[in-house]
């Protein structure tokens, strides 16, 4: 069986054109739907993910049946396997694991996976959470911890990557966080 290591996602200005796409994607070729629903601001955005070539299949027929509604498309190939549970939120920290806490902020959804995989390729850190779009007005987020060196490395990475295309919101390194904040993930 081929390995899951890619990631396609498409944005969309219509929901009814998204399950148009959704469709056609997951009969274009063996892809695993990770996400597929409304996102704020009245959009949709799907995200699936495979083998290299399977979401790249997968990508060109949902471009093909988006119609002038893709508001962005992308193909991340060779993704962290850390990515994958930190967006399911299936990420439980250890309470002595929650150490520095970094965060990372874009405008842009799909673009937060790219910038979440090179943040976690840059430096060791656990990725504890992905946030896609859900009640935050399209915009995504990163949460990463380990130790206060390693979290600003990896939050550079992650923001250069955000940076390039204009979509940084914010980042921000809490070198001895509260407890509180790991709260939901430990």
């Amino acid at each position: 069986m081929p390995e899951i290591d890619s990631i396609g996602l498409v944005e969309l200005s219509s929901i009814a054109r998204g399950f148009v796409v959704e469709d056609a994607m997951i009969k274009a070729a063996p892809v695993e739907v990770l996400m597929a629903r409304t996102i704020c601001s009245g959009k949709f955005l799907i995200a699936v993910c495979g083998d290299v070539a399977a979401v790249g299949a997968s990508l060109e027929a949902g471009a093909a049946a988006g119609r002038g509604s893709i508001i962005e498309k992308r193909h991340i190939s060779r993704v962290h396997p850390s990515i994958f549970p930190a967006i399911a939120g299936s990420v439980s920290l250890e309470l002595a694991q929650a150490r520095a806490m970094g965060i990372i902020e874009t405008f842009s959804a799909s673009s937060i996976i790219e910038v979440a995989d090179a943040a976690v390729k840059a430096a060791n850190v656990i990725l504890f959470r992905v946030h896609l779009a859900m009640a935050l007005g399209g915009k995504g987020f990163v949460l990463l911890t380990g130790d206060v060196a390693s979290v600003e490395a990896a939050v550079a990475a992650g923001s250069a990557v955000a940076g390039q295309d204009g979509i940084l919101v914010d980042r921000q390194v809490i070198p001895a966080p509260s407890r509180e904040l790991f709260r939901e993930f430990t």
